[in-house]
C-alpha cells in the first residue's frame, strides 16, 4: 500500500512538471493546428462577420488545386538547390578548420559568422549583390532575379550563405568527437586521406549529418523572407513558394484556402521527416559507448 502511494506522488510530480511544457504546446502549437483544420472547414464571408461550413471538399480541392501545386513544386526546387549545396559545403569547411594549425580557431570563427546573421539581413545583403539593377552580380544570368527561369537560384543563395555557418558548427562538432586513436589505426593501416574520409568519418557523423539533412529540409519548407525581400515572388510567380502563397492568403476570403495550404504543408514536413529519420537511419552508424 505504501508503495502504490509512494509511486502516485512520484507520477504526479512527474506530470506537475511536464504541465507548464503541456501548457505551452497546447497554446502554441495545438490550438494553431485547431484553428487551422476549422478555418479549413468553414470559410469566411468577405467581412469577415460570418462563416459558412464547406466540409472536406475544401481541403481536397485546395490541395489538389494548381496553386497548391505549383507552389510546391517551386518548393522541391528551392530544396533541391539549396539542402545539397549547404551540406557539402558546410562539410567541406569543417574538414578544412579541422586542423591543429595555429591561428585556426580564426578562420573557424569566421567560418560560423553567418550563424549569427538573421534571415532578413542575410537577404538584404543579397539584395545589394544579386539584384538585376544595383547588385554587383546582377548581370550573371544563372542567378538573374528578373528572369523566371534563374530567379529561384539567385533566392537561394541566401539560404545557402546563411547556413553554411550551421552546417560548418555542428559538422566541426561531429568531426572533433572522432576519436584520434581511430584516425591513426586507420593511417597505420594505409588508408589515404580520401578512403579515410569515406571509411571512417563519414560513417562516424553520419548521425549528425543525418541531424542537418532534416533541419535543412525544415528550414526549406519554411522559408519565406529571401522570397518577399529579393523578389516579392516574381517575376510571374516563380519564386512564390508554398509558405509565400499562404501568406498572401490573410484575407476574410483567402483565409480558408490559405489555411488548407498551410495543413498540407504540416503534413508534408511531417511526412519528409518521417521519411528521412526512417530511411536514412538505417544507413547511419552509432558508435556504441
Amino acid at each position: 500500500m505504501r508503495r502504490r502511494k509512494s509511486a502516485l506522488r512520484e507520477a504526479l510530480f512527474g506530470y506537475s512538471l511536464l504541465l507548464p511544457a503541456f501548457a505551452l504546446l497546447g497554446v502554441f502549437a495545438y490550438y494553431p493546428l485547431y484553428r487551422l483544420v476549422r478555418f479549413s472547414l468553414y470559410r469566411p464571408n468577405r467581412f469577415g462577420t460570418g462563416e459558412v461550413y464547406v466540409g472536406p471538399s475544401n481541403i481536397t480541392d485546395v490541395l489538389g488545386g494548381e496553386e497548391f501545386r505549383d507552389g510546391l513544386w517551386i518548393t522541391v526546387k528551392y530544396l533541391i538547390y539549396t539542402v545539397p549545396t549547404g551540406l557539402v559545403l558546410g562539410l567541406l569547411l569543417a574538414l578544412v578548420a579541422h586542423r591543429r594549425l595555429r591561428g585556426i580557431k580564426a578562420f573557424q570563427a569566421i567560418f560560423a559568422s553567418t550563424v549569427a546573421t538573421s534571415v532578413a539581413v542575410a537577404a538584404v545583403v543579397f539584395f545589394g549583390l544579386v539584384n538585376p539593377k544595383i547588385g554587383k552580380f546582377g548581370q550573371v544570368s544563372f542567378i538573374d532575379l528578373s528572369k523566371s527561369d534563374s530567379a529561384l537560384r539567385g533566392v537561394s543563395l541566401t539560404s545557402i550563405w546563411q547556413n553554411i555557418g550551421l552546417t560548418f558548427v555542428i559538422v566541426l562538432a561531429g568531426l572533433q568527437a572522432v576519436p584520434d586513436q581511430l584516425m591513426e589505426a586507420a593511417q597505420l593501416d594505409g588508408f589515404g586521406p580520401v578512403r579515410r574520409l569515406f571509411k571512417v568519418t563519414l560513417p562516424l557523423i553520419s548521425p549528425t549529418l543525418l541531424f542537418l539533412v532534416v533541419v535543412l529540409m525544415i528550414f526549406g519548407f519554411q522559408a519565406f523572407a529571401p522570397m518577399e525581400i529579393l523578389t516579392n515572388g516574381d517575376p510571374a510567380g516563380s519564386t512564390e513558394t508554398l509558405v509565400f502563397k499562404i501568406f498572401n492568403r490573410q484575407g476574410p476570403s483567402l483565409i480558408s484556402e490559405g489555411s488548407v495550404m498551410a495543413l498540407g504543408l504540416f503534413g508534408l514536413t511531417f511526412v519528409v521527416t518521417l521519411i528521412q529519420l526512417t530511411i536514412l537511419n538505417r544507413r547511419v552508424h552509432y558508435g556504441e559507448g
